[in-house]
């Protein structure tokens, strides 16, 4: 018979702290343990190990392992940037999501069980060649620890690259299919590699189980006719290609179908334009398509985590080309990500006029406004009778767009409002992670963008804070209880 899990003895009572405790009892008790001297790496590492080992994965993707491990790396960035107790606020969310999946019927009782490497004949080359049968077939259980042997063979960069190869593919059916096992790797950044063998499994295990993965012929076709794999791509950007960098983004801000974007990046890499200049065009033009739609989805995120992700995938020298272009052109054919080009609007936004119109004030007048017009919007239902794709942004998500369009042309301190927004979305415990995600990713690509381009990213990050929330707060409200924020 097989047997569970089981971890090192230094992390193994914390994991079952997480998985143990009541619900109505994690958000106080995790408090303790992090005052009592429990380390924010220690504790995300037991909420971690305690949600693969404890919850699965049910049909679709909210639920189980996939969002509190994806939300790993920026709990631990936000928990790094806040101070005093607020600090604590992010890491106590992830675990509490850890718990709930732990203890939900809908994902449990499950248990992930010990498993030991499988080759065929202890041969790299050979386990590879008979993949493709197994993953035709969604037989997840022999992959998994096909990826066993891969670690014991492999640098981490070398197996995410044959992971992707799957994953890639699968972007189109599901944005988490690509999502997930990138964000795995940044928690395992994090943490070390040590702890590969337990986290790599779930994503594994997501990313091959059925339905199969569907060729991209036109990708590959794209990639083919402008000899990208023939030529040379620069990785650095200067300052040389600030017109090109701008003239990508304001193409593809202007979109109207996002099926156009892969050829309009195959284009401007033809054209010269480096691997990070071209990110960064699609990082600005992403976060202006962003404010252009009109979702009140507080889970469509994606324009721009998606693409946080795949800068940080062409900084990596071990990636093949291949798979670097492979992700590059598909950021738009995630179902999160294409949803927005139903909602948008038919001009940029904020619009210049709404923003003149504002009345003028400090600093410390405009950020105590746009915060108090956040906190200011009415809880939503827990289970809202409407389809939740189907939100629609309300004026004053856009009117606090618009205040933070007036914040940055004013050249007011960026860091003031990061940290604004940062304790902004620690109060969210609807959207699994995505306000996180989210926040993290748009700081990431700020000071990733240069500078006279970069603000369009906190834009987006305010219009994101209003629209998540007003939903599920109950975590940050149990927490004001033992928390002295």
């Amino acid at each position: 018979m097989y047997k569970p899990v089981s971890y090192p003895d230094h992390i193994e009572p914390l994991v079952q702290f997480v998985e143990e405790t009541s619900p109505d009892q994690i958000v106080s008790k995790t408090y303790e343990k992090l005052r009592s001297g429990t380390s924010v790496k220690e504790m995300l590492l037991a909420s971690a190990m305690a949600v693969i080992r404890s919850s699965d994965l049910p049909p679709g993707h909210h639920g189980g392992p996939l969002h509190p491990v994806s939300g790993l790396h920026a709990i631990q960035n936000i928990s790094n940037r806040l101070t005093g107790e607020f600090a604590l606020m992010p890491v106590v969310q992830n675990v509490a999501l850890s718990n709930k999946h732990i203890h939900s019927p809908q994902m449990g009782p499950y248990i992930l069980a010990e498993a030991e490497p499988v080759s065929e004949n202890g041969s790299v080359e050979d386990t590879l060649e008979a993949m493709p049968y197994y993953l035709q077939r969604g037989a997840y259980h022999q992959l998994d620890s096909y990826y066993l042997f891969f670690l014991e063979k492999m640098s981490p960069m070398q197996i995410l690259d044959h992971l992707l190869q799957v994953a890639v593919l699968k972007n189109a059916a599901d944005d988490h299919h690509f999502l997930y096992p990138v964000f795995t790797w940044r928690a395992l950044d994090y943490f070390g590699w040590d702890y590969a063998k337990y986290l790599i499994r779930p994503a594994v295990r997501y990313v091959t189980r059925p339905p199969g993965a569907k060729q991209i012929p036109a990708i590959d076709d794209l990639i083919e006719e402008h000899g990208l794999l023939d030529r040379v791509l620069r990785y650095k950007t200067d300052e040389s290609e600030t017109a090109a960098v701008t003239a990508l983004a304001d193409t593809i801000a202007h979109s109207e179908a996002f099926d156009e974007t892969p050829a309009i990046i195959a284009q401007a890499l033809t054209d010269g334009l480096s691997l990070e200049g071209t990110v960064e065009g699609l990082s600005v033009g992403g976060s202006a398509l962003f404010l252009r739609s009109q979702t009140g989805n507080p889970m469509d995120v994606h324009i721009n985590t998606g693409i946080n992700i795949r800068r940080y995938l062409l900084s990596q020298p071990e990636l093949s080309m291949q798979t670097k272009l492979r992700a590059l052109l598909t950021w738009n054919t995630g179902p999160e990500v294409k949803s927005a080009q139903y909602k948008l609007a038919p001009v940029l936004q904020p619009e210049p006029e709404k923003v003149a119109a504002l009345p003028d004030r400090s600093q410390e007048q405009l950020i105590a406004d746009m915060e108090s017009l956040i906190a200011s919007l009415p809880i939503g239902e827990r289970l809202p009778s409407i389809p939740i794709a189907t939100w629609r942004a309300s004026e004053e998500v856009k009117q606090s767009a618009a205040m933070a369009q007036q914040y940055a042309d004013k050249g007011y301190d960026a860091d003031t409002l990061i940290n604004m927004l940062a304790k902004i979305a620690c109060r969210d415990s609807f959207t699994e992670m995505h306000a996180y995600k989210h926040n993290q990713a748009t700081y990431e690509e700020f000071h990733a963008t240069r500078p006279e381009l970069r603000w369009i990213h906190l834009v987006s990050a305010v219009q994101a804070a209003a629209i998540s929330h007003g939903r599920m707060q109950e975590v940050y409200e149990d927490a004001t209880e033992v928390i002295h924020f």
